[in-house]
């Protein structure tokens, strides 16, 4: 796309906020490779923003002000000073809804700026940077939709999630003790736990009903945390589904069903290496939880997990209770009995 080329250079100061309730702050804006930068006064990146999912949520009115779609509590406002950088954008915005190819897309991505990006910038033909390009654009609320569109597939092979009314109480309270993501309890045929792009972590009823405390459901949710915000989850099912599935994301918006349907069914039937028991001590020390109760369930021998026996970080501590009884009993009901 031409219109890149002639704004490469283009800078401009505005007012940026993270979210609704954060306060704004100056930063200086630029265009780069499809893609709006956002940097602070000392010229450290703090975001970029996808050209084909930048929204005015003022049409016509100065100052401009922008979010990403999808996120209207992320802003970025232009003065009426800065007419040359809101010209700029208003201008790549309107060559991007021109090349959609239908009404209805999502409007932060578009086929022609997609397609001239890939063809322009030559490390879009390696396949790990084309998934750390689409990673870089996908916002949080995408995320979200496809951790629950993954949900929908797996509950048609393992039944709906459990929802006993008082046992989604007692699930939400161990929830806020740990301040762990969405917490769901499965009837069956997940492989212990695991967790979807989304923040949405999935556990096995065994894990509240075959055990006399919530120390091992609590610990197998803050492993499973640990290694969401460790490693994007998102990653693992773009490199699963190829390079098709991460181009699809940048061009659409959107992934094919089969690609979801097989990933899936891929969580549900792969052979999954555990975590080194050694580096989730600090998980556990964090949360102020026992490590041992985890580790024999993970091992009934203890012999792969003796660092988290051995060097338990609330050993000879008192840990904070997880549920009163009574809350402990409703959760290992929650897929009622």
């Amino acid at each position: 796309m031409t219109a890149l080329k002639k704004y490469a250079r283009l800078e401009a100061s505005g007012l940026w906020r993270a979210s609704e309730d954060a306060q704004r702050r100056e930063v200086i804006v630029s265009i780069g490779d499809a893609t709006l930068m956002i940097s602070d006064m000392r010229d450290q990146a703090i975001t970029h923003w996808s050209l084909a999912a930048v929204h005015r949520a003022n049409p016509g009115k100065r100052p401009a002000i922008y979010h990403p779609d999808g996120d209207p509590g992320e802003t970025l406002e232009l003065d009426a000073g800065e007419a040359q950088m809101i010209d700029a954008i208003e201008k790549l915005r309107r060559a991007v809804e021109r090349g959609r190819p239908r009404p209805g897309r999502l409007r932060w991505v578009g086929m022609t700026l997609s397609i001239a990006t890939v063809v322009a910038v030559g490390v879009f033909w390696v396949p790990q940077a084309l998934v750390n390009h689409t990673l870089s654009v996908v916002p949080q609320v995408k995320r979200v939709d496809i951790g629950e569109a993954l949900l929908a597939r797996i509950e048609r092979m393992t039944g709906p999630a459990c929802a006993n009314p008082a046992g989604l109480k007692a699930l939400s309270t161990l929830r806020a003790r740990l301040g762990a993501d969405k917490i769901s309890v499965m009837p069956g045929a997940v492989q212990t736990s695991l967790h979807l792009p989304g923040q949405h972590i999935l556990l096995n009823r065994a894990l509240v009903e075959d055990f006399e405390e919530p120390d091992v459901a609590a610990g197998y949710a803050i492993v499973e945390q640990n290694l969401s915000r460790r490693d994007d989850p998102l990653r693992a099912l773009l490199e699963i589904g190829g390079t098709w599935a991460s181009f699809q994301m940048l061009t659409t918006g959107e992934l094919k069903s089969e690609i979801l349907d097989g990933y899936a069914e891929h969580l549900l039937t792969r052979q999954r290496q555990q975590p080194d028991p050694e580096t989730l001590l600090p998980v556990f020390e964090a949360a102020q939880l026992r490590s041992t109760p985890y580790a024999y369930a993970r091992d009934i021998t203890g012999e792969t997990v003796l660092p988290l026996i051995e060097a338990d970080p609330m050993s000879g501590t008192p840990s904070r209770s997880l549920l009163n009884d009574a809350d402990w009993l409703r959760l290992q009901n929650i897929c009622g009995g």
